[in-house]
């Protein structure tokens, strides 16, 4: 019987560079999607896939993400006051989302640091992550449909979606071999392969299964590109010693939030989508000419 995933990391350490002057004094990560930081949206995604403990990896400016999920009593006080009872429980509702933990990065630059830092949150135990600056909209979620292959299979897997051929040259491009309905054995991981070599149109990346030998392999990956620790480098380490797996996130969209063209596509597709505004906006937008 496999381990039940109970923790997600969601590293967040990243300067954000893309979104400056924005980010220079706020995270990436909390730019708002309308009326949500971006980074919400990620951990009502592992909530609602039945994760209880949230692991953020931060950097030095990044304590409004801890602030964010804090509990503010003066704030929730002075919203009671005001007859806003709906607002002041949705603030209390954030804090309540999960356990949360939060863990300074420490060490070279590259994506595998902030989930090396989490080591010791983790222990001996299967666990997720998930990116803080991206999240696909599905139903179910993206991370219980990745919980259930890991539930029935017991193999670490990626999440995976189908892209366009033009668009394959922008991500990790799998070459599988199917295992069942949704569910692909990876042979190997094309990054960003060239016009004519990408081996499927099936795109790795967003979200993660693992167990802790991802920790130590990690831990001996050497510095690649850039002179940075890359979490890549470390899968294809783990896929030449075991099955990992790739799942095809059904009935989802993938949002981008990490460049400034998709970041504004989800503001206007969430705005078009929400009960308040989305009538209006609607309008606005087949006003302009």
């Amino acid at each position: 019987m496999t381990q039940r995933i109970r923790k997600a990391i969601i590293p967040a350490a990243g300067f954000g560079t893309r979104f400056l002057p924005a980010t220079k004094a706020m995270p990436k990560e909390m730019l708002p999607i309308v009326d949500k930081p971006i980074i919400q949206y990620v951990v009502e995604e592992a909530v609602q896939s039945g994760i209880e403990e949230i692991i953020i990896v931060t950097g030095w400016n990044k304590r409004s993400i801890e602030d964010h999920f804090d509990y503010p009593y003066e704030l929730a006080q002075r919203l009671i006051e005001a007859g806003k009872t709906e607002k002041a429980e949705e603030v209390k509702k954030i804090a309540e989302l999960a356990n949360f933990v939060y863990i300074r990065q420490k060490g070279p630059y590259g994506n595998g640091t902030p989930i090396l830092n989490a080591r010791s949150v983790i222990g001996n135990e299967p666990f997720a992550i998930l990116w803080g600056d991206e999240f696909i909209h599905a139903k179910p979620p993206r991370l219980r449909q990745m919980m259930d292959a890991w539930e029935k299979h017991g193999v670490p897997n990626i999440s995976a979606v189908r892209v366009p051929p033009e668009s394959t040259s922008k991500y990790g491009i799998a070459d599988v071999s199917p295992v069942e309905s949704g569910v692909y054995k990876i042979k190997r991981i094309v990054e960003k392969p060239r016009d004519g070599e990408a081996p499927s149109d099936l795109a790795t990346h967003g979200a993660y299964i693992m167990t802790p030998r991802l920790f130590e392999i990690l831990a001996e990956t050497p510095l690649g590109r850039g002179g940075e620790l890359w979490l890549a480098d470390a899968l294809s380490t783990l896929a030449a010693e075991q099955d990992v797996y790739a799942v095809e996130i059904k009935n989802g969209k993938y949002y981008d939030t990490g460049n400034k063209l998709d970041y504004l596509k989800a503001v206007v597709d969430f705005g078009l989508k929400h009960p308040d505004i989305g009538d209006e906006f609607r309008d606005f937008i087949q006003s302009i000419r």
